[in-house]
């Protein structure tokens, strides 16, 4: 008799054969892994993109909320619409204004942070096996969406000028020659993460002309645009094509992530397939977090604010470009971004950001492996490196700690040679790729 156990005793999961097939598509990505470990206050994280919310004027935002709940509590706390709170759909309009965006409010959608507009749209949109066009590299948390909608995602080449319009004419081709459906452009114009390049405004046009004549829509995600360090917030691509760009903002970088405050800017036919959306997903966003933010934004200098925040950025910006340009290896390049929260790092031929993060944890620094913004396995051969959180102190001791892992990397390399080559497909922006970048070192 055959005392083997059966099979599905030894699984860890016993509901394996249950779920539904998108599920394949759901895995953890690698910086929610990275969590744990770059939270230790031993380690220097460059990775995590968490906003800097020490200058926010608590006193204010106290303030506002504890009026919000002695005045409007009832309704504050109560169920929502859908769309969102009226009065801040008003405000979001005028936020929007300051980037050439002229909106009417019942355009406006509001979401629980653009992560789920993102969502909402890839759930209105794609079928399983459409095509959605993304930048090389693009955001983790889209990809992820994207993934779990069972959607394919083709990258397109960016370079220091963000996306560069042939590439994009190019994947659409190979696309629509190959039989495929392409459902939208997903693109971050401002700042990007995790390139930290921005797409110039000539290149914006390219982009939209291009779009209109293949039938392509435009999903801008635009979470960093009033961020710049050094110039006033650039026109939006929405500003210039109403009817075929779905525009995304957020509150969580100019305000503050924890009340999961975003929207989504769509054509009114959109619109409404969006609100369906929202309501089965969570019957209305978060009433009270709308409502404190709209207190906040009536009450205090939020563009002020803004100001303030744009200055921290960009002496954190100058703290880790500085560290770079006196500690890295030869070899290495980086762009020199002009807002935002990132630095995108591109490694020596033949180090494998992915294989070495493990050393670098050891070393008590963290950051992300360029293989987390890929959906097609490039990306080893670079990192993001995110300069929003730490002082700028701290910036400086991260570098100086991955520059030293760096080092014993390339040492390695170049004592064993040959046994550490990786093949050239899959070292990170290689076979197709150029590294995007300003300033490039």
């Amino acid at each position: 008799m055959d005392s083997t156990p059966a099979r599905s005793h030894a699984r860890l999961d016993s509901f394996v054969d249950r779920y539904a097939a998108r599920t394949a598509g759901m895995t953890a990505s690698e910086i929610r892994a990275l969590f744990a470990v770059a939270s230790r206050p031993e380690v220097v994280s460059l990775a995590g993109g968490m906003p800097n919310i020490t200058g926010l004027p608590l006193d204010v935002v106290g303030h506002a909320i504890n009026d919000l709940v002695l005045q409007h509590g009832p309704v504050a706390m109560q169920y929502g619409s859908g769309q969102g709170v009226p009065e801040l759909r008003e405000q979001i309009a005028e936020v929007m204004r300051l980037e050439g965006i002229e909106a009417h409010p019942d355009d406006v959608v509001v979401t629980v942070g653009s992560q789920q507009a993102v969502d909402l749209v890839t759930r209105i949109f794609c079928d399983p096996g459409d095509v959605v066009i993304c930048e090389a590299p693009s955001y983790v948390g889209a990809l992820g969406v994207f993934r779990a909608y069972q959607a394919e995602v083709v990258h397109a080449e960016m370079d220091a000028h963000g996306l560069v319009p042939e590439a994009l004419e190019q994947a659409i081709a190979a696309t629509k020659r190959a039989g495929r459906r392409i459902k939208f452009l997903y693109t971050i114009p401002n700042f990007h993460n995790p390139a930290g390049v921005t797409m110039s405004l000539e290149r914006r046009s390219r982009v939209l002309e291009i779009c209109r004549r293949e039938g392509v829509l435009v999903l801008e995600d635009n979470p960093y645009g009033l961020l710049g360090f050094d110039q006033e917030p650039l026109r939006a691509m929405r500003a210039d094509d109403a009817d075929n760009v779905i525009y995304l903002g957020s509150f969580s970088k100019t305000f503050a992530p924890g009340f999961r405050v975003g929207w989504a800017l769509a054509p009114h036919p959109v619109r409404e397939k969006l609100v369906l959306a929202q309501e089965s997903a969570t019957l209305c966003p978060p009433q009270f977090s709308q409502m404190a933010i709209s207190a906040y934004l009536s009450a205090h200098d939020w563009q002020g604010q803004i100001k303030q925040f744009r200055e921290m950025y960009r002496e954190r910006r100058d703290a880790m470009v500085s560290a770079l340009d006196d500690l890295m290896p030869a070899g290495c390049r980086w762009n020199v971004p002009d807002g935002g929260f990132y630095v995108w790092l591109t490694l020596p031929p033949g180090i494998d950001a992915k294989a070495m993060l493990p050393r670098a944890v050891t070393a008590r620094v963290a950051y992300v492996p360029g293989t987390a913004f890929f959906a097609d396995g490039y990306g080893s051969g670079a990192m993001r490196l995110s300069f929003c959180y730490p002082t700028p102190e701290r910036i400086r001791e991260g570098v100086r700690r991955l520059a030293g892992v760096l080092e014993d990397e390339i040492e390695l390399r170049a004592t064993f040679g040959a046994s550490l080559e990786h093949e050239i497909s899959e070292r990170g922006l290689a076979a197709g790729y150029d590294a995007p970048g300003t300033d490039v070192n």
